[in-house]
């Protein structure tokens, strides 16, 4: 079982560097978009690691546009195409870091290979916050300043609607959340959908948040749906805004208490074996989580 960790990164290189240490071994390989906008330099040490891969073909990524797809896209290609062959592709973001060692990982995929890990849920659903709206109010992307402004003003209105029946066909719409866990056969499922179906592309380029809803939708309507479980990211949404709370010493004193960490919400319920979200600013607290995953990995090995 060989994992590929693909990350969308734009700061906190000393994250993502420890992440990536934490993560490193013989049977894992890394994939790492950096933002364009962003520098690169201070993510240069990074370079020297083993099995990192930075990808070259970087573009511009806009919150809650459709570049993050094309950057998800990018990863996916690119690890697909590498020839160690990678068995699961772990999305994370730069913000992300590990709460098992990379052998749990594995062995956790490994003992369910055939499953996919993406948080889903058919549209309209108001518990998980996905309204129709979501998916029928159009949003113009910020590289048109100027049609983005209009659009907007109607949006207020309620005149920028359109009804998605007629873009999808027999695509259900679905949404979820960015980050996700997949197969290599669900991954060259997406690619060939996304070849053969490029209006659906299209479609979701005006959509508002695609990277919540493209990949779901996709998969949520193809012969995968049966095989999805929530995803594996530890998130606290209890502030309700547009990003997740910050990690702190309490998020980490509720992680440390518990022997398996498993989530229970509207996605389902399971383990979960990352965390998001830290930066540059809190790295003290990853040494609490390291003390916690050798903590575990010794009490996992010896069960």
């Amino acid at each position: 079982m060989k994992v590929a960790y693909l990350v969308l990164a734009h700061k906190n290189p000393r994250l993502l560097k420890k992440a990536i240490e934490a993560l490193a071994s013989k049977h894992s390989g890394f994939f790492v978009h950096i933002d364009q906008k962003s520098d690169f330099a201070p993510f240069c040490p990074i370079r020297s690691s083993a099995n990192v891969v930075f990808l070259d073909n970087r573009i511009p990524v806009y919150w809650g546009e459709f570049s993050g797809v094309e950057a998800e896209l990018l990863l996916i290609r690119r690890a697909l195409e590498d020839r160690q062959a990678y068995d699961y592709f772990v999305l994370l973001g730069g913000a992300d870091y590990p709460l098992r060692s990379p052998q749990y990982i594995r062995k956790f995929l490994e003992r369910r290979r055939g499953l996919e890990f993406m948080n889903l849920v058919k549209v309209p659903n108001e518990m998980a916050g996905k309204p129709i709206s979501r998916i029928q109010t159009v949003v113009v992307q910020s590289r048109y300043p100027m049609r983005r402004l209009a659009v907007r003003a109607l949006a207020k209105l309620g005149l920028a609607q359109r009804e998605y029946k007629k873009y999808l066909g027999n695509l259900e719409p679905y949404s979820g959340s960015t980050w996700w866990a997949l197969s290599r056969d669900a991954c060259q499922y997406l690619l060939e959908f996304i070849e053969r179906n490029p209006h659906v592309s299209e479609f979701f380029r005006n959509v508002f948040a695609p990277d919540e809803s493209f990949f779901p939708t996709i998969l949520g309507s193809s012969r995968f749906a049966s095989r999805i479980r929530r995803n594996l990211l530890y998130e606290d949404w209890s502030r309700r805004g547009a990003h997740p709370a910050l990690i702190e010493e309490r998020h980490v004193a509720f992680l440390e208490k518990q022997e398996r960490i498993c989530l229970r919400d509207v996605y389902g319920s399971g383990e979960v074996l990352f965390a998001r979200k830290f930066s540059d600013e809190n790295l003290e607290l990853l040494n609490r989580i390291d003390d916690m995953i050798a903590r575990r990995d010794k009490q996992w090995r010896i069960a």
